[in-house]
């Protein structure tokens, strides 16, 4: 997964309608459609608000001119993160149910209950409907333009910094892990083969752990060395060129602004 890095900025290079934007419209138009949605009651009512926000991102990602494959690609990484804990729900009963009907007995008393599955469900929906916008700001904006952008916004300058110093550093980290990868490949060792003996399998991945963790701790220092000779301090980001939004920005914010707030309330008024 760590090895992708490099493709999410290639692809944030690109120069269509939605990659010209400035970043601090398409990180408001972001948040605002998280917010809209996480403040939506769990209740059927997500379904169709969540079918609404599918069509919006499908509208914004065609006029991005990204292939549908990587936004699949993207989403299923991000799954881990999401479905292990959404996955868990169905075995537990959710407060916001008084009645629970089991579908499935399992051996040592567990149940999985309609109640919860369909909690699952809507928790699943409202996860995906918030981190395709993610996806969608990360696919088109660079991540330098995401740090400045997210300043000029009242982001702090240190934590523009840290951001900042933690993005660079995933990138050499990540070319390090494919270095070190390539290397085990050249001397034909695979972690699973059951060709070799699982204690020299353990052995030889404990050395590559050790390794990395020294290679990375000399390359933060180089990297910390580095940055200070070239100025790079806690105020980097303290004083960036001011730079204005047109009206086509602010009528866009506004407008999907609107819409994502219109959508909320109607669905909330006239389905729950």
């Amino acid at each position: 997964m760590i090895e992708h890095l490099a493709t999410i900025e290639r692809d944030a290079q690109g120069t269509s309608r939605v990659h010209q934007l400035d970043a601090r419209v398409k990180i408001l138009i972001t948040f605002a459609a998280i917010i809209s949605m996480v403040a939506m009651p769990y209740s059927t009512a997500i379904y169709p608000l969540a079918i609404c926000w599918f069509g919006l991102f499908i509208v914004w990602w065609i006029f991005s001119d990204l292939s549908p494959r990587v936004f699949f690609w993207r989403y299923l990484m991000t799954l881990p993160f999401g479905m292990f804990i959404i996955i868990f729900q169905i075995f537990f009963k959710n407060p916001y149910y008084d009645v629970f009907t089991p579908i499935i007995t399992l051996p040592f008393g567990i149940s999985i209950f309609a109640e919860s599955v369909e909690f699952a469900t809507i928790l699943a929906l409202k996860f995906t409907a918030c981190i395709i916008w993610v996806i969608l700001l990360s696919s088109t904006t660079p991540m330098e333009d995401l740090l400045q952008g997210a300043r000029r916004l009242g982001l702090p300058s240190v934590m523009a910094l840290s951001l900042g110093m933690m993005i660079r550093y995933l990138f050499v980290f990540a070319e390090m892990y494919a270095n070190i990868n390539d290397a085990l490949a050249v001397r034909h060792f695979n972690a699973f083969s059951r060709a070799l003996s699982y204690h020299y399998r353990l052995k030889i991945l404990a050395y590559t752990i050790g390794m990395m963790f020294l290679r990375s701790y000399e390359q933060g220092e180089r990297t910390y060395i580095a940055m200070l000779c070239r100025g790079y301090g806690k105020d980097a980001y303290e004083h960036l060129e001011k730079k204005r939004l047109n009206g086509r920005d602010y009528s866009l914010i506004m407008s999907m602004v609107t819409i994502f707030c219109v959508t909320s309330t109607a669905v909330f008024l006239f389905w729950v």
